[in-house]
Parts: C-alpha cells; sequence; structure tokens
C-alpha cells in the first residue's frame, strides 16, 4: 500500500519547499494539497455542506494556490508524487486548467495525480458562476474537454458548458495518455458514472460513506461502461494512521492511503510526519 499526506497548505503553517523535502526524505510516496480558491463570509454553507457542523476552519481561506504550491515542490523534490486533493474543477476555467496540469506534469517529469471534486460551498461556486446544481456536469464537460487538449494536437469540444473552437494548446502531459484522474466525491450511482465515463480511480473521504459496501455499485458501473473494474485505483484521503485499520483497507482493494496532517506550526507538523513514517515501512508490502 501506498502511503501519502495530505495537508491544507496555508501562508501560516510550515512552507510548501520545507513540506516537500520532509515528505520525501521520510519515504512516503505522495503529498496532496487541498484548495479553495476563497470562503465568502455570509458563510451559508454548512462545512462540508453538513447540517449543524461546526464553524469552518481559518485554514479553508488560507490556501496557497494549489499549482504555484505544487510546482514549488517539484523543482525541490525529486521522486515525491504531487496530487491535487481535490481541484474544484467546476470553479476553474478548462482550458487554462488543462495547460496547468500539463506544465506541473512536464515540470514534474510526470510526477503528478490530478485529484477532482464537485464542490460543496454554494456561495463558493455561485461566486465563480456555478449553481450547485450544475456542478456535476459542469465538472464532467470541463473534464472531458481537458482530455481533448491533452490528447490531441488539434482539440475542439462543443457542449452545454464549455466550448471552444479547434486549438492548438501545449505543453502535453509527460504520462499518457494524461495524469490519471482520481475523483474525490461520496458513494452514489451518480459519482460512480462519472467515474466510470471519464475517472482513472476513486478516493473518497474515510468514514464518511459506507465504503466497503459499495465498491460492488463502482466496479458494475465500470463493467456498463465497457471498462475493466481492475483497472481503476481505490484510494481514501483521510484514513487512519493505524497499521490494522490499512491492512483492512488494503484487503478491500485500497492501494494508497493518505494521512491527514494538520495545518499547525513547522515543529508540529513535522513531528506528526515522524509520527506517520514508520507506517511507510509497515505497509510497503501490504
Amino acid at each position: 500500500m501506498h502511503i501519502g499526506i495530505s495537508i491544507f497548505a496555508t501562508d501560516t503553517t510550515i512552507q510548501p519547499v520545507d513540506l516537500g523535502r520532509a515528505v520525501e526524505e521520510r519515504g512516503f510516496e505522495s503529498l496532496w494539497l487541498p484548495e479553495h480558491s476563497h470562503i465568502p463570509t455570509s458563510r451559508t454553507t454548512p462545512w462540508g455542506g453538513t447540517p449543524g457542523a461546526p464553524p469552518l476552519p481559518e485554514m479553508y481561506w488560507r490556501t496557497h494556490d494549489q499549482f504555484v504550491a505544487l510546482a514549488a515542490i517539484a523543482a525541490t523534490t525529486e521522486r515525491l508524487i504531487l496530487g491535487t486533493g481535490i481541484t474544484l474543477v467546476a470553479q476553474r476555467d478548462p482550458i487554462w486548467l488543462a495547460k496547468e496540469v500539463a506544465s506541473l506534469d512536464v515540470i514534474s517529469g510526470g510526477r503528478v495525480i490530478f485529484g477532482i471534486g464537485y464542490g460543496w460551498n454554494k456561495e463558493e461556486l455561485a461566486d465563480h458562476g456555478v449553481a450547485y446544481l450544475e456542478r456535476r456536469a459542469v465538472l464532467r464537460e470541463r473534464v472531458l474537454a481537458m482530455k481533448e487538449i491533452w490528447t490531441h494536437d488539434v482539440a475542439e469540444y462543443h457542449g452545454d458548458h464549455v466550448d471552444f473552437e479547434p486549438s492548438w494548446s501545449w505543453p502535453k502531459p509527460v504520462q499518457k495518455p494524461h495524469p490519471p484522474i482520481v475523483l474525490g466525491g461520496g458513494a452514489g450511482p451518480k459519482t460512480f458514472r462519472d467515474i466510470a465515463e471519464f475517472c482513472d480511480g476513486w478516493m473518497p473521504i474515510a468514514g464518511r460513506h459506507e465504503f466497503a459496501t459499495k465498491l460492488d455499485g463502482l466496479r458494475a458501473a465500470m463493467v456498463a461502461a465497457g471498462r475493466n473494474p481492475g483497472s481503476l485505483t481505490i484510494g481514501v484521503f483521510g484514513a487512519r494512521a493505524d497499521g490494522d485499520t490499512l491492512r483492512d483497507l488494503a484487503d478491500l482493494g485500497v492501494e494508497r492511503a493518505v494521512l491527514p496532517v494538520p495545518s499547525r506550526s513547522p515543529d508540529e507538523v513535522l513531528a506528526k510526519l515522524d509520527a506517520f513514517a514508520p507506517l511507510v515501512e509497515e505497509l510497503r508490502n501490504v
């Protein structure tokens, strides 16, 4: 099993270059950075879209830009896999985003995993001109359009939410046909249809969904789409840092567990990385 690290990289915690080096030095496979463009102060939507949730932590509106931070990490590491965990695709221009992902893949020598999600913050989406109930359809078209850009010398796309004429766009990703696309959405038929249509993996948040019982539904969606379920990678965000728990996940077919690190002082982050590091060797052959 691969063990990765996730953190809200902000201006008040350990900075990206130091973080990337520390994660790589301790043998972790990957580093995943989430994003939010901004958080409207109205705070109409509860944290995670869950009624009764606690107040939203400040780290949500202090995150560095994902691709700027990951590019800095790419330039100062050699082996570390760089994950977006997750990119809010519905809030981004797909033509620019395709270039950002491809550029990072080239700069890093093919070390990118493109983690994507629908988004939960209604007012944040609205400020980007996206209605909450349309976010899935918007994400779908933007990802499909990006795949056209990555895989064709002359790309075009014509849909309800994305429309552009035949165009040139370079660089193309190092990884072929493109970096793996991993959806971080919750379990359900709509999510599984999207994964089966245009994704390479599923990485839900641990503990939020009935994980084991949903895998059969995901595999059925893959078969219905004419794809081999075995080609799909399964991972978990926010996994519990416990060897027995991680081995149980591995028995279910989970290939990657991403452990969360708090957005605190550099010393606290490094101490948490040190505490998690023995799991890398413990799970190496699982």
